[in-house]
């Protein structure tokens, strides 16, 4: 057996011919992760990736088309990933609000704050598991005491099919998105938003 100095580098004669115009195993698996990520722009214009997913669909939805609809110019201050609970989470304005710790495991999928309106959002992205349920939004409601703003529960779902399979666990004083309607909201709060729509809505 032949012992190489380190770091040695060999020239084997017609090597270089057989790897031109070749990609390298490092360069596709490279390419194949970098394949395997969800870009989602957020309201700030900054860009943030998730790892592919339905859940992950879902969370881009909401913050690409839910909250430019209905967010009141508010920006994301937390949002998780599968792979990184704590993909985009801005510390400093969550403590001002007096928000809960992070790391709780009630922590809706995706936190957003108006100033404008001070409305703070918990959005919680439903896939196969979790709703604004009665028992969630109580839980929420015990860690939110000291929050500074007006908290709005939203449960947001791909499809409308897949709300109404799951319509018996929303809770009262909560709102329903869907993806598949973007337009639209379900108010689940009795005779606050009754009233009557004209013909030009």
């Amino acid at each position: 057996m032949v012992t190489l100095p380190r770091n040695q580098v060999v020239n084997i004669p017609g090597i270089s011919n057989f790897t031109a115009g070749r990609t390298s195993l490092v360069e596709l698996l490279k390419r194949k992760r970098d394949l395997n990520i969800l870009p989602v722009l957020l309201p700030s214009g900054e860009l943030i990736n998730f790892s592919v997913g339905s859940h992950n669909d879902l969370q881009k939805a909401i913050i690409e088309q839910f909250l430019p609809r209905f967010g009141a110019s508010s920006a994301v201050l937390y949002v998780g990933d599968g792979a990184n609970k704590s993909l985009w989470k801005l510390d400093e304005e969550l403590k001002a609000l007096n928000f809960f710790d992070i790391s709780h495991g009630i922590l809706p999928d995706v936190v957003a704050y108006s100033a404008e309106k001070n409305w703070l959002y918990l959005i919680e992205a439903f896939y196969s598991t979790g709703t604004i349920s009665e028992v969630r939004m109580i839980e929420l409601k015990k860690n939110l005491k000291g929050c500074s703003a007006e908290v709005i529960y939203i449960t947001a779902f791909l499809t409308k099919a897949d709300f109404k399979k799951n319509i018996l666990d929303i809770a009262w004083e909560s709102e329903v998105w869907t993806a598949d309607n973007p337009d639209h909201m379900v108010h689940f709060n009795g005779h606050k938003f009754l009233a009557a729509y004209s013909s030009g809505n």
